[in-house]
């Protein structure tokens, strides 16, 4: 699944809106059931419903690691204006 999950992570980009990574998650979720289809698993088979959890359980990962990559980047940039305002105030006191 690491491979799967580069593949997703490669396919989005942190920067795109949620409703743009949605599309790919929905192109990747149609991937997977047309797979399926050419491998003739019954959609009511335990191996299908375990691919799509996976694929489901991979979209969530991806998802938290762009909410913490998100995050820690209005970190760094909330701490660059406060080191900015902090500089700012500390020459102008001299």
């Amino acid at each position: 699944m690491s491979d799967f999950s580069a593949l997703i992570a490669k396919a989005i980009d942190p920067a795109m809106s949620r409703q743009e990574r949605e599309g790919v998650y929905k192109l990747v979720r149609e991937a997977v059931l047309r797979l399926q289809e050419r491998d003739g698993l019954d959609p009511a088979d335990h191996r299908a419903a375990f691919r799509r959890h996976l694929v489901e359980e991979t979209i969530r990962d991806i998802e938290s690691d762009v909410a913490r990559f998100e995050s820690l980047r209005k970190l760094d940039e909330a701490f660059a204006a406060q080191a900015k305002e902090h500089k700012a105030q500390s020459s102008g006191r001299r």
